[in-house]
């Protein structure tokens, strides 16, 4: 009875050891499928074996056929995911800093099972897992679920806000009060994962890092914001909130040296106006958030970039750049 039930299943172990086995440098015989069947209580012809080869291919698997000597050898061409993309998707993982250590592996682990034994063994050798820096919330994912629900349902949510202590122990903001907001997207920016989300009391979007969020609750309230959210451009967004911080927002006119062109555009984007200011240095204005990670932007082009306007901000980083002197002494 058990060896019919496994007949049934002859095609389906097929496709599986093609996928897990082969590949265009490891193709396989006729021979080593009807073996890996017989061990598997199948009992396999090769005309068979050339039938369901032929099977497979009308039902969209790439099986492909290369000369192995005197023998056929059988792998899989194209794929769902090839190798490249598969490394890119090991690379993005790995360097997510919203993913846990521990879910990381795991989903590398997932990502391995794409491609052939040959091709995860390729993937193993480029997993750095370790050592990197995570985050220690593994609640994220089910933040994630219940965010999309909340989307999906058209519904606002609740929730508490945390912070690390210096004994790496929550500390809930506002003493333990729950946020009341309406999810609107989700956005990952600099390696974590944030909740853009309308706020009633504002009345204008903020944004929250998911793996700082607990206790989210979906209420039965909809929710509210949409004409701000549609107006919200994302990408501007991003380019406004150094490292997502917020700031009062507004025009700011910067100066750079010409050799910081690269930079300016890779932050900025490729819209943003270069104007000369002299033969060496070039201005550009942008609506930003101005707060302490604008001005460590800044710093780290030491003397080569500087605020022109407005007034304000350059006060403002007058006075961060005298206090941080100030730990330094004299």
């Amino acid at each position: 009875m058990a060896k019919s039930s496994n007949q049934k299943l002859k095609l389906l172990y097929l496709c599986r050891y093609l996928l897990r086995h082969s590949d265009e440098e490891h193709p396989v015989t006729v021979a080593q499928m009807i073996d890996y069947l017989s061990r598997q209580d199948i009992a396999a012809e090769r005309k068979s074996i050339y039938d369901d080869m032929e099977a497979l291919r009308l039902f969209g698997l790439d099986v492909q056929t290369v000369r192995i000597g005197s023998a056929t050898g059988y792998f899989i061409g194209q794929r769902e995911f090839q190798l490249p993309e598969l490394k890119l998707l090991v690379d993005s993982v790995q360097s997510s800093k919203f993913i846990t250590e521990k879910k990381s592996l795991e989903l590398i682990g997932k990502l391995e099972g794409l491609t052939s034994e040959y091709g995860a063994r390729e993937l193993s050798h480029q997993v750095y897992v370790r050592g990197r820096i995570k985050t220690m919330n593994e609640s994220i994912y089910y933040n994630v679920d219940e965010i999309h629900a909340a989307i999906d349902q058209d519904r606002a949510i609740t929730f508490k806000y945390f912070e690390w202590s210096v004994s790496k122990e929550r500390v809930w903001r506002r003493g333990g009060k729950r946020y009341a907001v309406s999810p609107w997207a989700l956005m990952w920016d600099d390696e974590n994962y944030y909740l853009l989300a309308f706020d009633p009391e504002a009345g204008h979007i903020k944004h929250f890092r998911v793996d700082k969020m607990g206790a989210i609750a979906l209420t039965d309230k909809p929710r509210q914001g949409a004409e701000v959210f549609a107006q919200l451009d994302m990408g501007a967004y991003t380019n406004t909130h150094f490292g997502m911080f917020s700031g009062d927002v507004q025009p700011v006119r910067l100066a750079f040296e010409n050799a910081l062109a690269g930079p300016v555009i890779d932050q900025f984007g490729a819209d943003v106006s270069l104007v000369p200011l002299d033969e060496g240095h070039f201005s550009v204005t942008v609506r930003v958030a101005v707060n302490v990670q604008l001005f460590g932007w800044l710093c780290g082009f030491g003397t080569r970039a500087r605020i022109l306007a407005p007034a304000s901000a350059a006060e403002q980083m007058r006075a961060l750049l005298t206090d941080v002197a100030g730990l330094y002494g004299q």
